[in-house]
């Protein structure tokens, strides 16, 4: 039976996501179809690369640097996130912490990287095939926060996160085949989201990506509307939620060293639930 795993991203809480895949490292699970959305893309990438711990260092160390998060980089880049030093500068091949590609490519799983079109709002779903060695502009598409960051761009398309147009892409997973799919939040499974700041970021980017600011007001419900229907799965056996109690009082760009290595441990915990289930 064909498997897979959807990771939700949502900014720093992503090293909760970051646990769950380290426990299947170690454990030695393997997925045929990995499937991440903003954040969840470079959980992802490093999990098919066999890259145990990469992510953890992202979160706990790297993500506490000025050229990584802050008001300068919405000066000299336009993002207060500068996705190119996390996804080039750290990642490369002569960076500080590469991504191994061909181990990558090499794994036979399928990727599914989510991405939304800036101009049409609609989802855009990039796979191996979009990725070239230090070239990891996918996964810069898929984690561009609206407003926190500009649209990046990819052969002239400009891409936000993907959040906005697949928030819960488990439909996605059991469309490309899966029998049997985990899908990993990063906030508690019977929490609904609200919309929070998101009318906010889209009256910021409505005067020129009108759809993909549509797309961010509603992004709460469809969202909430993904996990009822993982969890309807999930009923039927076929889905399996794994997601923290709480969130050890994270949001999406909080960095609070403690609190993140509680999360992460917290996804490594839970992750256990995966053994089970796949049998």
């Amino acid at each position: 039976m064909k498997t897979g795993i959807v990771d939700v991203g949502g900014g720093f809480r992503g090293i909760y996501a970051a646990g769950v895949f380290d426990f299947c490292l170690e454990q030695g699970i393997r997925f045929d179809l990995v499937a991440g959305v903003s954040a969840g893309s470079a959980n992802a990438v490093s999990y098919l690369a066999g890259q145990m711990g990469r992510n953890y260092r992202f979160y706990t160390e790297y993500a506490f640097r000025k050229e990584y998060i802050g008001a300068k980089n919405v000066l000299t880049k336009g993002s207060y996130i500068d996705l190119d030093y996390v996804y080039g500068t750290l990642s490369a091949s002569a960076g500080e912490c590469p991504l191994d590609y061909q181990a990558l490519m090499d794994n036979p799983a399928e990727l599914l990287v989510v991405a939304t079109n800036a101009l049409t709002g609609s989802a855009k779903f990039f796979d191996k095939s979009d990725l070239k060695q230090d070239n990891y502009d996918i996964c810069k598409a898929s984690s561009a926060i609206p407003f926190v960051c500009r649209p990046y761009e990819i052969n002239w398309m400009p891409y936000y996160d993907g959040a906005l147009s697949d928030p819960v892409p488990v439909e996605k997973a059991f469309a490309c085949g899966c029998g049997k799919v985990v899908v990993v939040l990063t906030r508690p499974a019977d929490t609904a989201r609200a919309p929070g700041r998101d009318p906010f970021f889209a009256s910021r980017i409505q005067r020129r990506y009108p759809f993909a600011a549509q797309k961010l007001r509603t992004r709460a419900q469809r969202y909430n509307e993904g996990v009822a229907l993982a969890k309807k799965y999930a009923a039927e056996g076929r889905a399996l939620l794994i997601s923290p109690d709480s969130t050890c009082g994270l949001n999406t760009l909080t960095r609070d060293k403690e609190a993140l290595i509680q999360f992460y441990q917290k996804g490594r915990r839970d992750a256990r639930a995966i053994v089970d289930f796949l049998g």
